[in-house]
């Protein structure tokens, strides 16, 4: 019978959950179990359904067993950033997406960076800048919510003219996802398709699940995992042309 890690390694986020042999099989959200592109609807989210495969698989932890040694077929030539199995097998749908809307809409922006309003300043910013450094352009609410513009207006615009959506999820965004803030509608329209990647930040997996279990159920990147600046990198191969 497989014996829990979580005495010996913890269970700090989903990754550690995932690698663990007991509760890494259990069902769930996104912790260990079968992942499908489709999923149905809830109160809180409308139903999204996608073409891509179903996958499954682990996240690596930053002290699991998972190692970055893979390069996803989109790696730049002579890149230098590192990837786990299961964050290439994740980020394949998201590729696939963005390689269709560049051959269709070219002059879309590369992401979307949906993030808490009290994060503007902070964590926002310091990714905000750092994919800008590396050639991302990036609708930021900061440089692009212009002066006497309805933000609801501005909001609608730059998420349809962005090819990925990034949630940065932190302690400030999972209090506000409960009051239904402005973030809470461009999370909806990012969870109707292979367009959103989370990237957590200060917090864990199994907090998110709490508050939004349909969003936990998305993998993507985590800074306990990645420095900010690796997990910059890696969204800018995603994205580039």
């Amino acid at each position: 019978m497989a014996r829990c890690t979580a005495p010996r390694r913890g269970h700090r986020s989903a990754a550690a959950r995932a690698e663990c042999p007991a509760c890494g099989s259990r069902g769930g959200y996104g912790y260990g179990g079968g992942y499908s592109s489709g999923y149905s609807s809830s109160s809180y989210y409308p139903t999204a359904s996608s073409s891509s495969s179903s996958y499954s698989g682990s996240r690596g932890s930053s002290g699991g067993s998972a190692k970055k040694t893979s390069k996803p077929r989109w790696s730049r030539a002579g890149s230098a950033v590192f990837y786990t199995p299961s964050e290439v097998q994740s980020l394949t749908p998201i590729r696939e997406s963005v390689e269709a809307q560049a051959a269709q809409h070219p002059d879309k922006r590369d992401v979307f960076l949906c993030h808490a309003w009290d994060d503007r300043q902070g964590a926002a910013k310091d990714l905000h800048d750092l994919l800008e450094a590396a050639g991302v352009k990036v609708w930021f609410s900061e440089k692009d919510l212009g002066l006497g513009v309805p933000m609801m207006r501005a909001i609608d615009r730059g998420l349809a003219n962005s090819k990925v959506g990034l949630v940065l999820v932190t302690p400030a965004l999972l209090a506000r996802l409960p009051k239904e803030s402005v973030a809470d509608k461009e999370l909806s329209t990012l969870l109707a398709g292979n367009r959103l990647v989370p990237i957590v930040h200060n917090t864990t997996y199994e907090a998110l699940r709490d508050v939004s279990p349909m969003l936990a159920s998305r993998t993507g990147l985590d800074t306990a995992e990645d420095s900010m600046s690796e997990v910059a990198s890696k969204i800018a191969e995603l994205v580039a042309a």
